[in-house]
């Protein structure tokens, strides 16, 4: 079969790439090596300033341990304070504050680090500079009835209620003051929602009568609230619209941070908020400062909503084209259902708008006009939180589901940005029960779905002079020097070091572009007049588009979410679409009911000119919204008529030729899938999982087996390379695959991985020639090491207990030795050994199980770190001599010494606002704070046998 014959199943994006394979036959030597690593590609942390409590000597220190262990950059954000320490507390954005910034700067220079900067003490966006008009905004609705000849009796008033909520204890109105940032003692009070009672200014007052009648009384309310209006012949019904104050207060703020969140929908609110940041950086040297940062929207985690703004019904007016007035009882669902949801749609696209409009992008300008550039954390935004993420330099997720992950890295891929950042182990189990093995596999799932720039959620400041455990945020893996994990810490970071050299580099390599049907999620009820957009959680349960993704996920098809606004950005060319600097190979529509008029459009644009649509199920059938509905539903009637389907040999699977392209419309996603050509990477089928990037004319697959079970076998991977190198980042190792050729657009490349291990696999098109990759299968069988292990406590407390001697290996908290039920750090365990009989090019070690990470040493060299879950690495024959010495250091969690001063009584949960949260409630103590005493000792150490299995290299056949 020659080249011509491939066309009609081979993917258009690589027609080009299979060409150029056919013609080059020549055999390159190259050298495989790890891209030399910026400070960018390293993973950086979260930098809580408690209560801002910092100097430059320790800001000094422990940047140097940061730098030490492998963190590329900072993002300060400053927090709440720690009791005992008011007379350090330093006020945000004070000169003294400026000055601490400044030194952290120049530090970061010195160290060649990165720093970020969040843009509020807390979060969201808000502070004491944030007046009552800035604040964020709610709309309260009063209904009257009124029968024809009569006239409204009661004042059209509304007396907002006093709401205070509080973290921790309960706090009455009658100790405040307004406004909120005259109250002495915020951090005492850590104030979540405030309102205060207080009669509410009218925005609008209709009537609107039994016959369809809707007439505007806002002009006919006099200043005490009395209408005078008498109402003509019929029944009425007057709703009154009254403007509140939500009172949503500046989340877990530090001293100088305390106040009102801003009204995100207001364009003049966000100007204000920024303005404070332009007056506190003048004659300040911020160079070395890379961004701002947004930590998430989070205004609505309160009582009520955030779901007005005092230029709403103009600006909706303007957007939607009608008067929202008219159709209040739509508003609030009491028309008929399909009124409802047509004005419920516009309703909440309008706030998207807002959002997107006067929020993000006012705030990206300034961003911009400053010089740096931004990173935001969109999700759970009541707007598209792609389009969100599209106007931000860096998108930033946090969660641990791939399907919420996707958003982030697909707002990035379509609109050319290079990183996506994750708010990374944000609270993965309890307090101290997270081991560094548990973060790699929480990496693992940000890196596949598509986050490249990993952010520890995160580590404290903490002075020099402060016990153990120092000072600690409330939900936290906690990355920070006291963790005896620290020791270790660097292995971890290396390895995403390694993975974000290249995941950084290139481009996006995914087929399908997926839409996101949003305006089917407008129209629906909901518990709430606003939606919250956070990924595909509950409620698109039964969606079609949730399935599709998860689905696609599963067997193996690589995808971005687009956006109406982005698709009108696409172009077609080659039979692909275009954006950013990704070619994909369709776009995908997961039935949607509801679509605009120009997104219909345009993709029948992009398919005239070449590309493939693919809609599963049904075509949309209707558009949204109320504005101009006869007109806008009979264009979309003969766009679709513009349609001409017709069966194919695969059932249920139909095509409309379009001019240069062709619409796709089917039940079976595969079959849609297989139609327009779209790769699958097969791979999957085995429980591998796995992101794809091009890096110029090569491929580079972050492969991950994220199974209980170990992996060696053959894998289809689709691309048209010759040779295949694979770099291991966690061990670094490295060398060119074992492959086979299958088809011009496709190979076999041999992976082996035990559970919990990843690797990279960089394609090249041409023959490359060099060292190979150490694939190795036993040559005999496990000889257990038996003898008497000496177990040394090496580094760690509340003590270091005696050495142990044993034969037999437990959890070393089993032992009867003093102090080691308590001990938390590091334990070395040695042991001597003969050089086991036979042949072999090495030996892998296996421990059965380890309490957490274990370093391993033979003779005195270092073999590698095991950070789980599995615990197995290769010893090179050429360490092994006659007579051998093994030594694994062995590192627990805080746990048992953390357990260990919670029971007899030692405070360290000291801190202002939330202090120490319990993620379960077991763990609640009486006080409402975080306590362990009641745990039992945590397993340590090395449990079970430690054993060597002979191994020699192999070429797998």
């Amino acid at each position: 079969m020659n080249f011509l014959a491939y066309r009609y199943y081979l993917p258009d994006k690589l027609l080009r790439v299979v060409a150029l394979a056919f013609l080059i036959s020549t055999n390159v030597s190259a050298q495989l090596a790890w891209p030399a690593a910026t400070y960018e590609q390293k993973p950086w942390s979260r930098w809580w300033w408690m209560g801002s409590a910092v100097n430059k000597k320790d800001l000094t220190a422990l940047m140097e341990q940061y730098q030490k262990a492998g963190l590329g950059g900072l993002e300060i954000t400053p927090i709440y304070g720690v009791k005992g320490y008011e007379d350090q507390f330093i006020e945000f954005l004070s000169p003294k504050w400026m000055e601490m910034l400044e030194h952290t700067l120049q530090e970061a220079k010195r160290l060649n680090m990165g720093i970020d900067m969040a843009q509020a003490s807390g979060w969201p966006f808000g502070g004491p500079w944030v007046t009552d008009e800035d604040a964020c905004k709610y709309i309260a609705c009063q209904t009257y009835t009124v029968k024809g000849g009569e006239s409204l009796k009661d004042p059209v008033q509304f007396t907002q209620k006093p709401i205070v909520r509080a973290v921790g204890h309960t706090v009455k109105m009658t100790e405040l003051v307004e406004p909120v940032y005259k109250n002495k003692n915020l951090q005492a009070l850590a104030l979540d929602q405030v309102r205060f009672e207080k009669p509410l200014p009218l925005q609008a007052l209709m009537a609107y009568s039994d016959k369809g009648d809707a007439l505007n009384l806002t002009d006919k309310v006099g200043a005490n609230g009395q209408l005078n209006w008498k109402a003509p012949a019929g029944n009425w019904t007057l709703y009154a619209l009254f403007q509140g104050w939500h009172g949503k207060m500046v989340e877990r703020a530090g001293p100088g941070g305390e106040g009102n969140v801003i009204d995100h929908f207001s364009g003049t609110a966000t100007k204000n908020y920024l303005q404070q940041f332009d007056k506190a950086f003048q004659s300040h040297n911020l160079t070395g400062l890379r961004a701002f940062f947004n930590d998430s929207y989070e205004v609505d985690d309160a009582q009520g909503e955030a779901n007005w703004t005092p230029l709403f019904l103009q600006e909706f007016q303007n957007r939607r084209g009608y008067d929202l007035r008219q159709y209040l009882p739509a508003l609030f669902g009491k028309d008929s259902e399909e009124q409802n949801q047509r004005v419920r749609s516009d309703y909440r696209e309008t706030l998207g708008e807002l959002l997107l409009e006067k929020y993000s992008m006012e705030w990206h300008t300034w961003v911009k006009d400053h010089g740096r550039i931004n990173r935001n954390q969109a999700h759970g935004s009541p707007a598209n939180i792609l389009d969100l993420y599209a106007v931000s330099d860096i998108p930033e997720i946090e969660g641990v589901d791939i399907l919420r992950i996707k958003f982030a890295s697909s707002a990035a891929h379509v609109m050319g940005k290079k990183l996506t950042s994750s708010e990374s182990a944000t609270w993965l189990n309890e307090h101290f029960l997270s081991s560094l093995g548990d973060v790699k596999q929480a990496l693992d799932l940000f890196m596949l779905g598509g986050v490249n720039h990993i952010f520890y959620h995160g580590t404290n400041y903490s002075p020099a002079n402060e016990s153990w455990p120092g000072w600690l945020f409330y939900a936290a893996v906690h990355f920070h020097p006291s963790n005896p994990f620290w020791n270790d810490f660097s292995t971890l970071n290396t390895y995403v070091t390694r993975c974000q050299s290249f995941l950084q580099a290139g481009n996006s390599d995914n087929d399908v572009l997926v839409y996101f049907p949003i305006y089917d999620m407008y129209a629906e009820a909901g518990k709430r007049t606003v939606q919250h957009f956070d990924g595909l959680g509950a409620e698109f349960n039964g969606t079609t588009l949730k399935a599709d993704a998860q689905l696609m996920v599963d067997r193996g098809y690589s995808y971005d979410f687009i956006s109406d606004r982005q698709i009108a950005n696409l172009s077609s060319s080659a039979n692909l679409l275009q954006t950013g600097n990704v070619a994909y190979q369709t776009l995908l529509i997961p039935e949607a009911q509801r679509m605009p008029i120009a997104t219909l459009e345009k993709l029948i644009e992009l398919a005239r000119n070449g590309a493939t649509i693919a809609i599963h199920n049904k075509l949309p059938v209707d558009v949204p919204g109320l504005g101009n509905l006869s007109q806008r539903q009979k264009a979309l009637k003969d766009l679709l008529q513009q349609l001409s389907f017709k069966t194919t040999e695969s059932t249920g699977l139909q095509i409309a030729k379009v001019g240069k392209g062709m619409i796709l419309l089917g039940d079976h996603l595969d079959q849609l899938l297989t139609a327009a050509h779209v790769r699958r990477e097969t791979i999957t089928d085995a429980g591998l999982q796995y992101i794809r990037r091009k890096i110029g004319d090569r491929t580079v697959y972050f492969v991950a087996n994220r199974t209980r079970k170990p992996f060696a076998g053959w894998t289809t991977l689709q691309s048209p390379a010759q040779s295949a190198g694979i770099y291991n980042p966690m061990t670094g190792k490295l060398g060119l695959a074992t492959l086979r050729k299958t088809t011009p657009t496709s190979i076999e490349v041999y992976l082996q991985l035990a559970p919990g291990e990843s690797c990279l696999l960089e394609e090249y098109a041409n023959l490359v020639s060099g060292k190979s990759y150490d694939y190795y299968q036993p040559a005999g069988s496990a000889k257990p090491l038996t003898g008497e292990w000496t177990i040394h406590f090496a580094e760690g407390g509340p003590s270091l207990p005696k050495d142990i001697k044993t034969t037999t290996l437990k959890s070393w908290t089993e032992f009867p030795a003093e102090g080691v039920k308590a001990f938390s750090g590091t334990a070395t365990y040695s042991i001597s050994f003969v050089k086991p009989d036979g042949k072999a090019d090495g030996y892998l070690l296996s421990l059965d199980s380890v309490y957490t990470h274990a370093r391993i040493e033979v003779n005195g060299q270092p073999v590698g770190t095991l950070l789980g879950p599995s615990y197995e690495i290769v010893i090179p024959a050429t360490l092994l001599k006659a007579q051998n010495q093994l030594q694994i250091s062995v590192t627990n969690l805080m746990a048992n010494r953390i357990a260990d001063k919670d029971q007899k009584g030692e405070r360290w949960q000291k801190f202002y606002n939330i202090n120490v949260s319990a993620r379960r409630k077991e763990n609640v103590g009486t006080d409402g704070v975080f306590t362990a005493a009641h745990w039992q000792p945590q397993k340590s150490g090395i449990v079970g046998q430690v054993s060597l299995t002979p191994v020699q290299l192999t070429i797998p056949k």
